[in-house]
């Protein structure tokens, strides 16, 4: 029996009244193990086991490789053999997000009803919308659940909830929602606990462990912007000087690499490692800090400079703007951690972000009198 696209009377996104094609799916998925038969035709099955394939693309999104791309098609899908009393688990189609559920899963059989979220996270999707009401219902109707499960609930990770409004969701689809633990690996617990959280699932951790997961993403996104600015100073740094050309532009780009790697360095590696034994609550100054002691390290590396105005000039731009660019880029990890709020964020950059400029065009101006002396 193949699958067959029918219209359900269900209700739409945003009209109630308008019926839904159902939508399943594609089987040529890679990590797709088979398919199990319904009512309404076949749902492609996937196992909890992680293959090779899996880690690898894992390994490649956590370092920026295709982490856009590292997505799985919307809808339903069938973990083991599930029947109609199975409980159902909803994620996002962040496949790493959907690997961690099905493989903290193991020996059970459940529906996984997988939510259009542009390939970001549940937490990150739920504050963008994406992981919403209304794609919930949506992907409950297109995907024809409530005629392949008997029951009307769904489990839903607690960093969705503030996507999703529950009143809503049952009084438009008819389905309730519970709302599971933090981690994937607790789910077992919780199920056996009768739906049932404890405390400590309910408390999400933000270890060193945790924080050094999510740096290898900024540190190659801010890579990728840095070695554009070493290669910029090393055509351009030179005018000016009167040194000839190839020893000038090696000189002042070897300084703007040792000053954008230390910047880099401070402000996306160390700053979320020592994040919380950094004085301040601002993710800004606690990066204008550990930039502070990288600019002092320059200084000292580079104190053979001091021999000549100009150079020393250039040292001292560079110590300035590894401080802006370190605090700029641990304002970055803000999205990132689990104690920050919108409103707070907003608040830090009305008086970071001028402050940074205003470090920036210091740092700048102060190489350009270094160039005219």
């Amino acid at each position: 029996m193949e699958n067959v696209f029918q219209m359900a009377p269900v209700a739409s996104r945003l009209d109630k009244d308008k019926e839904i094609a159902l939508e399943f799916p594609k089987m040529d998925q890679p990590f797709i193990t088979g398919k199990v038969s319904t009512t309404l035709g076949y749902i492609p099955q996937v196992a909890s086991e992680l293959t090779s394939g899996d880690r690898m693309g894992t390994l490649k999104a956590r370092w920026a490789i295709g982490r856009m791309r590292f997505t799985v098609d919307p809808g339903l899908y069938a973990l083991g053999i599930p029947d109609a009393e199975s409980p159902v688990f909803a994620t996002a189609n962040y496949k790493m997000s959907f690997d961690c559920l099905r493989s903290a899963l193991r020996k059970m059989s459940a529906w996984i009803l997988v939510l259009d979220t542009k390939g970001i996270n549940v937490w990150c999707a739920a504050g963008k919308g994406t992981f919403g009401t209304e794609e919930l219902i949506y992907r409950i109707a297109s995907s024809g659940l409530d005629r392949i499960v008997s029951h009307r609930r769904i489990i839903l990770p607690q960093l969705g909830a503030p996507g999703v409004a529950a009143y809503m969701l049952k009084k438009l689809s008819g389905f309730s929602v519970v709302f599971g633990p933090i981690k994937a690996s607790d789910i077992p617990e919780f199920i056996e606990n009768g739906l049932k959280a404890t405390t400590e699932m309910r408390r999400k951790s933000f270890t060193t462990g945790e924080r050094a997961a999510l740096i290898p993403v900024e540190l190659v996104q801010a890579l990728r912007v840095g070695i554009l600015i070493i290669a910029a100073f090393f055509v351009l740094g030179a005018f000016g000087k009167g040194d000839d050309y190839l020893s000038a532009a090696l000189s002042v780009g070897v300084l703007a690499a040792l000053g954008v790697l230390t910047a880099i360095f401070s402000g996306a590696v160390l700053t979320p490692l020592l994040l919380p034994w950094i004085p301040g609550r601002a993710f800004s100054l606690k990066g204008a800090l550990v930039g502070l002691a990288g600019g002092a390290l320059l200084l000292v590396l580079e104190r053979h400079r001091a021999a000549n105005l100009s150079d020393m000039l250039d040292v001292i731009s560079w110590a300035i703007l590894v401080v802006a660019l370190s605090a700029y880029l641990a304002m970055n990890f803000t999205g990132a951690s689990t104690y920050t709020s919108l409103s707070g964020v907003r608040r830090e950059m009305r008086w970071a972000v001028p402050m940074q400029i205003a470090g920036g065009i210091m740092g700048l101006g102060l190489m350009v009198v270094s160039r005219l002396i």
